[in-house]
Order: structure tokens, then sequence, then C-alpha cells
């Protein structure tokens, strides 16, 4: 199985040894992120495309596989092809004529074909060749150029030719590590996982740092998303997952600031523990979901007097969206259901928050700060590997992990609908329960609570994080299935 990989179209107007060096990191992303489907999979190609070889012959897998290459960033479209050498135009009519037909029974098409290399003919001799040869052949509705019901495309490539049976859209952007990485501060909300989105998609190696307001259900619930977002659009690369520990800050602020200036100062706090530790990280640069006049603490002027405490560029994404557009953007991600249930700790400091606020103010009121209590929070930060986020957790909280399945004992898939329906999971001898990962908080407690519960995802970690969930919600019959 092979499929053609084109390039995001801003990585072809690089110089040349730009562009060889986007396309290199490229193929080294494909095969990092496609080796855990298929240890053989290859990725080759210098300029205009990279092809992927895979051996997988199961059609699940190769599902898989065509998900993940369209979550790779540098990637613009991935074809599906069959491969075959150029003879002649008898022989590539004989080949589509077998795989079209039945696709374009009573429906209008167009020919299309690409070509590079030398050759005796042009594209167009070809697309009227197959475009007569098709109509004669198949019960067709005929052709139509423009907006016709089926595409038949073609990329002939010196002596060689590729059918594509289909074309899937990916992700765009930069090729993850061929820009600078920076820190993102991670809420978990709506914002912040659009930003680290984008940030990561521009091929900035991203790195989450959190703020914990809440508890360890609220550090869980972000590592969540914060695994999510690596898993998907990141995992060619190392991502470290940073939480700082800020009750006492937000104690020493709600004590000692004004409730009106509370919001710029939390803010301001947070960047001045964030910079000490990207520096120390080698980061060069801090990432916020922060979107012009959203909220109070976000107006240009405040935003100017946020910064002013921190010599770090700070990168925000989303400053000209709406917030309509970022919902949006996150149900496209797949983050929309991750950010409904996590509280945005921040937004309830400040009954009366300003607007504008004044500098020589704002440092008035910090005056009265103990900024030891701002180092402590960073020096106790912890700092792991996102892939190794749930073992950080299960050294405070014991979740029993299972690799068969008790006659008494339930399965529940919560894996997101789309995984779901890419790869069903069945267990012979067994139901299982279908409930997303964002419906067990509110269909769970309705299960009947003499059974015992088995929570079943791909890798074991989203269900180990929700299993932690249910158990902080005072669930004792839940477990994870892990095979």
């Amino acid at each position: 199985m092979k499929f053609i990989v084109k390039l995001f179209p801003e990585i072809t107007i690089k110089s040349s040894p730009v562009r060889k060096r986007f396309v290199k990191q490229l193929r080294r992303n494909i095969r990092t992120v496609c080796k855990p489907l298929d240890e053989q999979v290859t990725a080759t190609g210098t300029w205009d495309v990279i092809h992927v070889e895979t051996q997988l012959t199961d059609r699940q897998d190769i599902e898989q596989l065509a998900e993940r290459l369209c979550c790779i960033s540098g990637i613009h479209q991935v074809l599906e092809v069959a491969e075959f050498p150029l003879t002649d135009f008898d022989d590539i009519l004989e080949k589509t004529v077998a795989a079209w037909s039945g696709a374009l029974a009573g429906k209008t098409f167009a020919v299309r074909v690409h070509r590079s290399g030398s050759h005796t003919f042009t594209s167009i001799d070809v697309e009227r060749f197959l475009g007569a040869g098709l109509l004669e052949r198949v019960e067709s509705a005929g052709v139509k150029l423009k907006n016709p019901d089926v595409r038949v495309e073609l990329e002939i490539k010196h002596n060689r030719y590729f059918m594509v049976q289909r074309r899937l859209d990916g992700l765009g952007g930069y090729p993850m590590g061929t820009q600078e990485p920076v820190l993102s501060l991670i809420s978990g909300g709506f914002d912040s996982t659009v930003s680290s989105f984008l940030t990561a998609r521009r091929g900035m190696n991203t790195h989450f740092c959190f703020f914990n307001l809440g508890g360890h259900a609220h550090e869980l619930a972000v590592k969540e998303v914060a695994y999510y977002l690596w898993s998907k659009y990141s995992a060619s690369h190392r991502v470290r997952f940073v939480t700082i520990p800020f009750e006492g800050v937000v104690e020493e602020i709600l004590t000692k600031v004004d409730n009106s200036q509370m919001g710029v100062v939390l803010k301001r706090m947070m960047l001045r523990a964030a910079t000490a530790v990207a520096k120390e990280m080698k980061i060069q640069a801090l990432v916020t979901g922060e979107a012009i006049a959203q909220v109070s603490s976000q107006t240009l002027h405040n935003l100017a007097v946020i910064d002013s405490v921190t010599d770090m560029l700070v990168l925000r994404p989303l400053i000209a969206m709406d917030k309509q557009d970022i919902i949006n953007t996150a149900a496209r991600i797949g983050t929309e259901e991750f950010a409904k249930n996590i509280p945005e700790y921040c937004a309830v400091i400040s009954k009366n928050p300003t607007t504008c606020a004044k500098p020589e103010r704002i440092v008035f009121e910090e005056n009265n700060f103990d900024f030891s209590v701002i180092d402590a929070a960073v020096q106790n930060r912890r700092n792991v590997s996102v892939h190794d986020i749930v073992s950080d957790d299960l050294t405070r909280e014991e979740v029993e992990v299972v690799r068969e399945v008790g006659t008494n004992e339930v399965i529940i898939d919560i894996r997101h609908p789309t995984e779901e329906e890419i790869k069903p999971f069945t267990l012979p001898g067994h139901d299982v329960l279908t409930m997303p990962f964002y419906q067990l908080a509110t269909r769970f407690p309705e299960l009947d609570r003499n059974n015992h519960y088995l929570l079943y995802c791909e890798k074991g970690v989203m269900s180990q994080l929700h299993a932690m969930h249910l158990r902080d919600a005072g669930h004792d019959n839940v477990g994870v299935y892990q095979p």
C-alpha cells in the first residue's frame, strides 16, 4: 500500500536549502508517527512529494495510518494510490476501468492527470484517451468537466503512474521541529487548547505549562487534553508538561490585592513563573490563549501591562479570533468536549475587574505581595514527559489495570466516536458498552453499581486518567482494561 504526501504550499516557496531541510524533517516525523503501526514503514522523497509505503494489509490498520498522516503538520494532502509501471495508454485504460467501473455507474465524471518527466504525450492526451474509453466501456452518466460527481485522478511520474483511490486533506502548516520550541500556558479550556494546537501546527514543538488552581482533579483533566493534543498532532517529538502549584499565589492575591486589580496581577504572576520555567528549559517564547477584549484582562492596555513583567516573546495565536471561531476550531481538532468539562478557574478571581489597569497602581498592589510564595511555587513545580503523564499520577493513586476480563465485568469503550468508527472494539464472550470519554461524568453514575466496569481506549492512557476521575468522584467499581 502506498500514499503520496503533498507538501503544504508555503513549504514549496522556500529557498532550496530550507525546503530540503523541511522535507527531511517531515520524512523523519512521518516515520516516527507511523512506526507504532508498521515497523517497516518508509518515507522517501526529497523535493516535490513524499512517498509513504506500508506493509499493512488490514483495512482498519490502513485507515489508522491514513488518519495519522492527516494529523502531521506540514502535509497538505494525502493521496492513497495504486502504483503501476508505465507501458501504454491501453494498459492504463484497462486498469482504470477495473478500478472505477463500479464507482462511475450512473455518475458524471472527469479525468484529471498530473504528469512529470519526459514523455512523448501530454497530460491532456491521457485525459482525452481515458475519458473516451471510460465513456464507451462504463455505464456512466457522461463526462462533466466542471463539478463532476466523480474525479478519476492519475499521477504520472517518469516511468511509473499512480492511480489515486482517494484524496484526504492534511493538517497543513510546517513540519514539527522546523521552528523553535515554545511553552504554552494551558488551562484546558477552549482558548489555550486551540492556541497550543496552532503553534504546534506551525512547526513549533509546544510544551505545556499548567498553573494548578483546582486540585488533583483539575490537573488530571488538563493533563488529559494535553496528552490528546500531543498524541494526535505532536507525537513525532517529546513534549514536557510542567505543573506549577498556584493555590498559594492565588491566596496571596485574594488577601493582599484590591479586587479590581486581581485579574491583571494574576496574569502577571503567571507570566513571571512561566518565564522562569521557560528560561530553564532554554525556550525563547511563551504562548497564551488570549483574544483581544474577550475578557477584562485582555484589553490592549491590560495586555501591555501584563507583558511588561517579562522580557520574553509572548505569542497569542488567537488574538483576532472570535469566540465562536475558537469553539469551532476546538470542535474540529477534537478538544471541544474536553474544554466543556474543565472549569476556567482563572476567570472567577475578580468580581469588578479593571479594563484599563494603571501600571503604577499595579506596582503598588504588588508591593504587598510576598514574592517568596511565587518563588516557592516555581521551585515545587513538577516537570514530566507527556508520554509518561499517567505514570506521574499513578504514583499518587492506584488504578486497577487488568488484561483478562472476568465473567461479571463490563467493558466500556471510551474512545472518541471517530476512533471507534475507524476501528470498532469487540471482545468475544463479553458485551462492550460504547460511552465516549466526555459522557462518562454524566452517564457512569446511572450504571448498575453492582457491576464492575473496565474502561478501554487504544493506548490505555485516557482510560486510566478517566478511571482516576471516577474514583475521585467516589466510584470504586471502575478499573482499566488494557489487552
